[in-house]
């Protein structure tokens, strides 16, 4: 089986308040991500990294959400400590799931890849749509639930907990790092 690790929107412009409860929440995954990422690396399976790049004024600014990863600016950059390797695909995104309106598909196609494991922010906006798109375009899909996270703590858990068991299963699965390690990214 051939699998591919989409690392969604783990930004520099979501580390910039330490006291943030969303940074609190990320900065726990970072060495989980970075785990699997290295190790998918290993095994040369790709790893892609979805990253949130808007536009001034975008449409999806007219709802509650503040303006952020604004495209050309810093704050849509990988964090440091996940920077992007050799070899390791960037792909923005306008929206949520790093399906809508990019080629990811295709991409995914080209390279073989029948599983995506999904990890980073956040569980129950990009995280979740990108886990379900993947089932939408014929893809089974592993979340990484020590490798993602939100704002509160219980929306995460209770998103895992939602699909833990879902119709979907076993084509949506929500495992821990050590499993999937386990599963794929062993020896």
């Amino acid at each position: 089986m051939s699998y591919a690790f989409i690392v969604v929107d783990m930004l520099k412009g979501s580390f910039t308040n330490p006291e943030a409860p969303l940074t609190k929440e990320a900065q726990k995954i970072i060495p989980v991500i970075k785990t699997l990422t290295d190790r998918a690396r290993t095994k040369g399976f790709p790893v892609i990294y979805a990253c949130d790049s808007f536009l001034r004024g975008d449409f999806i600014f007219k709802g509650r959400m503040r303006e952020h990863a604004i495209r050309g600016t810093e704050e849509v950059q990988v964090i440091d400590e996940l920077k992007p390797q050799p070899g390791d695909t960037i792909l923005e995104k306008r929206r949520f799931s790093a399906f809508f309106k990019t080629d990811l598909d295709q991409t995914l196609r080209l390279w073989g890849i029948e599983t995506v494991v999904v990890m980073g922010v956040t569980t129950h906006v990009c995280v979740l749509t990108t886990a379900l798109d993947a089932i939408a375009h014929d893809f089974a899909c592993t979340i990484v639930e020590d490798g993602c996270c939100c704002h509160k703590p219980d929306y995460h858990e209770g998103v895992l907990q939602a699909y833990r068991n879902s119709a979907l299963y076993p084509l949506l699965r929500v495992l821990p790092s050590s499993e999937i390690i386990r599963e794929c990214l062993d020896g």
